[in-house]
Parts: C-alpha cells; structure tokens; sequence
C-alpha cells in the first residue's frame, strides 16, 4: 500500500499538470481572499479570522481534488496497467487505500501554504495576536473531513471511466451534488433529513470550529461507503464476483450508525470563547419545544457592511446551534426590502410590529453611503409570535462596538424571545400603590414589557390598618414587588408586612427618591425650584438590610451624563438647543453581573447616593456614576442657568457614587427584638435566602409621554437618545425571579476580534503579494527540489 502511495505522490509531481493544478488552486484562493473586492475579501470583511477562507475552500476543492484523482484508475485502465497491478500480490482494499491515501497526502501538501493566511491575520489583529487559534484549528479539521470524503467520491468517478475528463466531470458532479446538492432539495420539499444527507450543514458546523461526533461520524461514512464503491469497482474490473449480501450490509451498517449518532452524540467547541456551546438554561428551554418553532429573521439584504454581515453570520450560526439541539427549530432569514413593489408596504407592516428600521453607514470604494436594515426577528410557537431584537444598541458607540455588543447578546436575546413562547407565564408581581407611587401612565412601557413575562396586577397597602392579616396573605402571593417611586411616607404597619414579605423569601425592587425634586418643576418663569429631603419613614428600615439612601444628590462633571434640551436665543430666532445636565448621571455597570453586564447607559435624574453598611448581606454595585461627582445636600436650590455655566472643577471631588445595589442572603427582620406594629401569624425574625435591589431614584423606570400615549422607556422624546433604562429593569425583574439561570447568559463574554485597518492601509500591498505570490514561490521551490532530488536519485553513473 505504502509503495502505491509513494508511487502516487512521485508521478503526480513528475507531471507539470500536478504543479499546474496546485498552483490554480493556491492562486484562486489568494485572489479572491486578498485581492478582489466581494464577500470573500479577509482585508475588506474587518474581521479577525479565517471563515472567509473556510467559505470559499470547499468550492474550490469541488475542482481541485477531481483533477487530482481523475487519472488514479482512469488513467491505469487506459495504459491498459491496472490489469497488471490487480495480479500483484496486494489485496484491492490495499491498492484502494494506497491511491487513496495518496491523493489525500497532495491535497494537504496543496493546503500548507494557506498557513500563510494564518500568519497574516495574526499579523493583522487589532491587537497583534488578535486571532481564535482553537476556532482556526478546528475549522481546519473540518476541511481536512472534507478533503477525505471529496477525495474518496473522486477515486470512485476514477473507475468510472478510462477517459480521465469523463472521470473528472463525474466527479465534479457528485462533489458539488454531496455539498450543496441535497441542501437545494431539502429548500424545496422543507426536509430536514435530506438536508442534513448533504456535506453543506455538516461542514458548516465544523468550519466554525465545532466538533461533533454526528460530523464526524458523517463524513467518515460519506468516505468509507465511497471507498467500498471503490473497491467493488476495482473487483468488478478484476471480474471478481460481488458479493451482493455485502452491497447492502456496509450501506445498511452506515446508515444505522448515522441514526444512532443523531441520539447520541458529544459536540467539542474549540473556539476560545466556547461561542457555539449553548448555556444549559437555554437548553432547559429548546429541550421543551414539543411542536415547530420557525424564525424568521429580516437580517438579510445587499449591501450590508462588514460589521452586520458578521452580525448576521453569526445569527446564523447560533441559529444552527438552536436548530441542532432541537430539530422542531427552523429559521430562514428574508429581506424585506428586496422587492421595489412591496417595500412600502413591508416597511410599514413591520414599523406596525415594533420592528423599527436601521440606518447603517456603508464604506465602499472610499465612498461613504447609507443602507437600511432590520435587525429582527420573529419567533412563532403555536400560534404565538415574538420578536427578538438582534442589535444591542449603546450610547455613542461605533458600529464595530454595537455589533460586538450584539453578537455577544444574541444567545440571550434569542433564548429569551423563545422562553416567552414556550414556557407560559407563571410568576407573579405586585405594583405596591397606596404610598404616592408613580402614576401608571408613566410606568406604563415597562408594565407592558414586563407582562410578556410575568403577570402583574397593583397591590394597594391602605388595608393593612384594618385586616393586616389578609393584606399580608395576601402580598405572600407575588414572588416579587416593586416600588416605583413612592412620595408618601410607610406606616410602621406598612413596613412590618413588607419586612414578613422579605422574611417569607419575597423578592423586592425598590426605586426611592430621597429628595424631593422634578425635572418639570424647573420649567417655570424663574427657572429654577428647591430640592427638599423626602422622608418616606424607610431608613431603618433599608439600613437593617445593610444600604443607606442619603437625601444627597449626585452630579457629575464628565460626558456620562444626560443632556436637556432648552430654548436659547429670542423671537424668531428661538431655537432648541442641547445642553449638560450634571444632574443626570448615567449610570455605569460596576461590575460583570448579568444584570447591568453589556447594556446601554441608564439614564437617572436627580439621583441620591447609597452606602453599603456592614453585615451578612452579600451586596454588588450594579450601577455607578461616573467621575468626578458632587455630593450637594439638602435643601438647595436648583436652577437651568446651570446647564449653561461651566461648573467649577474643584467642586467635583468625589469619586464615582453607587446608585444601583444588589442584596442577597438570609436577611434579619427590621423588627427582630423589638415591639411589632402587628399581630401576624407565623411571623419570622430572618428570612430564607431571597434577593432585593434597591435604586438610589424612582425617576429611572419612569417613561415619558407624548400626545400618541407613552413612549418607550429610556427614550428621550426632548433629546432623542435612548438609554438603558428598560434593559436594566428588565435584567433586575428577570434576576429576581430567575429560576433556570437564563439571564445568567449575559455575563458570557463573546469576544468579536477586529482587524487593524489602519495597519492595513499602511500594508495592504506588502500582504497581498506575500499571500498571493508566496505560496507559488514556495511550490515553485519545491518543484525544483523534487525535480533535482528526482534526477540525482535515476541519473545513470558517468
């Protein structure tokens, strides 16, 4: 077998057709990938990695390796040897395996100097280095399975013929039928299993850097059958009966072997992020689709630049990792705006829906353009829809950090919209009234957002002074409630049954106000209002649990804060103009908890400041502000003239200020040894293990308002900026009550690697030359090696 090998290797290079073929094959790669402009373009893509590359590969392969096989058995019938080699003391099997074995070791010598492309794009990387090397590797293994089972289809073509085009055409054809053949087919009829008897899906899980067995087990199937074809066609030649017991047993035998794998399988994700590798709360969730789940996503379209097509890449790829866990789940993705005669009406259809469109600068050619997409989606489950969001916006960041943001909140994202349809709602929560909490229609967004979740319903506490008992009972049965901004001080009653809820494992979501002091109020003939403590009776009561809200306000001289639109000039030059507001802090994630992990500023107007205090409650900053912050105390006066001075920096001394903390542990009653307000049954001086945040500002889930009713939370209708605000609530509520782990999700770190383009447009051409002349210098060297060894080794003696 080793002699038919080297023999193979030796007659291949022995031909300037071999050179030839390789050659093509190097060059094509280096020009689509470093030198035309289209998809395939590493410089241009931005990206740091090689799955242009791995895309293009298999396409070029479907040419490359039928030239390399086509003249294994072809050519032996048509000199008329292959009778001769069949009278040689080896076995078919072995004469088999040696062309078989050869053909491969060329294909691979043909794809060592693509480790060149490896080079350049660790060269490139932003920083250097910047580059998935277990990703990069496993994708190669991929390719390597591929080279096996089109290798194995090109030595069988090979017996088909003595005319080695005939032998080349046939293996062309079943080359591109095996890989992309059967996944046309499978669009048509909308089989799953058909498609996945095509190499296309196969390959495309492993040239993302996913192993898995069902791949593997697939493509060593796809190669064995191939090679048995072989070598019954190499006996057929020989005119050795067949056996046909045996046609049926090795084909049988595979595909048991496949359907076995499809139950029982392990899947290795190499890349360095473990990206593809699904958390276990989202497939608590998949697991549980029992009927159809289709997705359909509208990230589709021409024009894209580089950084959506990598959003949209990788929403397809997660969507295959969703898919491969559960078969029920299909996704297609659609351009809306494809067709000029239903674009208006598209875009209007799915404005009507919520899902707003996108404006996305475009560089091409060192022109600058506009595109829209709509970076959506839409889930249905039984006669259920939701939409998912795939862009993950954040203040003032680039469209490089918005699609890092995103690809890193996508697995959350489409777990959460597929938890909303396939697990019902269950948890309850309590809007505590009765206290002068915020009315409705400014809490109203995230009411509504919060019912796609949970069932929610008001809970007035004026009826603890009568019938405390069943007002008590009565609170136990939410799992969690929320105080939004309540002005009027609690009664000791009150308190005693919010302290039981806490001691009875409720959970709690706290937005206080501890000075007294509205934005609106400024906007009168003077300008200007005084901010007053508020004495809402809960400062033991916070301070038992281990936080102190201080009647301070917070402000802040950077450019993390919010901004406040005023009229400047007069008559009819009246203008609206923009200004600082240090009295809206944005808070800032302290810490990589999944609440306040990856999300957009939150947005706090006149927020107070919030001590930690020592005891057995473990706590976490979830927001800050940023710094230098001012601590002014109360009362004091507060005017809009200070939007247009410049504040004095020495004033801002302090550093960043917690406005947003996180409690968790067995808390103490507010009330253990001392007087209860109240007779309740079963009271309890220490809780079991529960959770509260409490807020340093109740204006944070307040949404405002226009004349068409409210507008989305974190929206601001004066300056048109959004903020995190709803994300923040929502990622609270959800950890609060997570029970499977799913918002546990966000504190993955998915890590988008970038190019450096300025060392790229410093560098370009030196790159290019070196990736698409290199590799034929190399072959070149080679050949001249190989053809001098050769000569040395069969010259006569003199």
């Amino acid at each position: 077998m080793f002699a038919i090998l080297k023999k193979e290797i030796q007659s291949f290079f022995a031909s300037p057709i071999g050179y030839l073929v390789i050659a093509l094959f190097l060059l094509l790669n280096g020009l689509f990938l470093w030198l035309f402009k289209g998809e395939f373009n590493i410089l241009n893509y931005g990206f740091a990695d090689l799955s242009s590359f791995f895309l293009l590969a298999p396409w070029i392969l479907v040419f490359l390796i039928p030239a390399v096989t086509m003249r294994s058995f072809s050519d032996e019938k048509k000199q008329g040897t292959l009778e001769l080699l069949l009278t040689k003391p080896i076995s078919h099997l072995q004469i088999v395996l040696g062309k078989y074995f050869g053909a491969v070791v060329l294909i691979v010598l043909a794809l060592i100097p693509t480790l060149l492309y490896v080079l350049t794009v660790y060269q490139l990387g932003k920083p250097v280095g910047n580059l998935d090397m277990g990703s990069t590797l496993g994708s190669y293994f991929g390719l390597l399975f591929l080279v096996a089972a089109y290798t194995a289809i090109g030595l069988f073509a090979s017996t088909l013929s003595d005319n080695q085009i005939v032998a080349f055409i046939s293996a062309v054809f079943l080359c591109f039928f095996f890989y992309i053949g059967f996944e046309g087919i499978a669009d048509m009829t909308s089989s799953r299993f058909i498609d996945q008897l095509g190499m296309s899906s196969h390959y495309k899980s492993m040239s993302r850097g996913v192993l898995d067995t069902r791949d593997i087990i697939y493509f060593l199937s796809v190669t064995v059958l191939f090679l048995f074809f072989t070598v019954k066609r190499v006996n057929s030649e020989a005119s050795k009966a067949i056996k046909w017991s045996m046609l049926a047993i090795v084909p049988a035998t595979i595909f048991v072997l496949n359907a076995i794998s499809t139950s029982v399988y392990s899947r290795f994700d190499l890349t360095s992020d473990k990206r593809y590798t699904l958390s276990d709360a989202t497939l608590n969730i998949v697991k549980d689709a029992d009927s159809p789940i289709v997705i359909d996503v509208f990230l589709e379209g021409e024009g894209f630049p580089s950084e959506f097509r990598r959003l949209q890449s990788e929403t397809r790829q997660l969507l295959e990792e969703f898919s491969a866990y559960n078969s029920n789940i299909s996704f297609k993705f659609l351009d809306p705006i494809e067709d000029d005669a239903t674009r208006d009406r598209n875009i209007e259809q799915l404005n009507a829906r919520g899902l707003t469109p996108m404006q996305v600068n475009v560089q091409e050619n060192g022109k600058q353009s506009q595109a829209i997409i709509f970076p959506w989606a839409l889930a249905s489950y039984n006669g259920e829809t939701v939409k998912i969001g795939l862009v993950k916006y954040k203040v003032n960041a680039d469209q490089q950090e918005l699609v890092t943001n995103s690809v890193q909140h996508l697995e959350y994202a489409i777990a959460d919209g597929l938890g909303k349809l396939i697990h019902p709602k269950k948890r309850k929560v309590a809007v505590l009234k009765g206290n002068g909490e915020m009315p409705n229609q400014y809490i109203a967004d995230f009411v509504t957002t919060l019912r796609d979740y949970y069932y929610i319903a008001p809970f007035t506490l004026d009826s603890v002074a009568v019938s405390p008992q069943k007002t008590a009972s009565a609170l136990n049965d939410y799992d969690l409630i929320i105080a939004a901004k309540p002005t009027e001080a609690f009664s000791e009653q009150e308190k005693f049954v919010l302290d039981q809820y806490t001691m009875q494992g409720g959970k709690s979501l706290w937005l206080i106000d501890a000075i007294a002091m509205e934005k609106d109020s400024l906007f009168n003939p003077e300008g200007k209002n005084v901010a007053i403590p508020r004495d809402l009776n809960l400062t033991d009561f916070f301070f038992k649990y281990g936080v102190r809200i201080n009647p301070l306000l917070t402000s802040v001289k950077s450019q993390n804060i919010g901004r406040i639109a005023l009229e400047s000039g007069e008559n009819e030059s009246t203008r609206i103009q923009l200004f600082n507001w240090p009295y809206s802090p944005l808070g800032i994630s302290a810490t990589n908890h999944p609440i306040s992990n990856n999300i957009n500023l939150v947005k706090f107007d006149f927020a107070n400041q919030i001590d930690t205090l020592k005891n057995d409650i473990s706590k976490t900053i979830l927001l800050k502000s940023d710094a230098p912050a001012r601590l002014e105390g109360t009362p004091m006066e507060i005017s809009l003239s200070f939007a247009l001075q410049e504040p004095d920096s020495e004033l801002f001394n302090k550093e960043a200020q917690n406005l947003a903390v996180l409690l968790e542990g067995e808390f103490t009653s507010v009330y253990h040894n001392r007087v209860k307000p109240l007779d309740l049954l079963e009271t309890k001086d220490n809780s079991s293990p529960t959770k509260m945040i409490v807020i340093a500002d109740g204006d944070v889930i307040k949404n405002d308002i226009n004349r068409n009713g409210p507008l989305s939370l974190g929206f601001d209708k004066w300056t048109k900026e959004s903020y995190g605000n709803k994300e923040f609530l929502l990622n609270a509520v959800n950890y609060l009550l997570d029970d499977d782990g799913l918002i546990n999700i966000r504190s993955k770190e998915v890590k988008v690697a970038f190019l450096d383009q300025h060392k790229i447009a410093d560098e370009k051409t030196k790159w290019q030359i070196i990736n698409i002349a290199l590799p034929l210098v190399l072959l070149g060297v080679f050949g001249v090696l190989f053809y001098y060894l050769r000569r040395k080794k069969y010259a006569k003696p003199a």
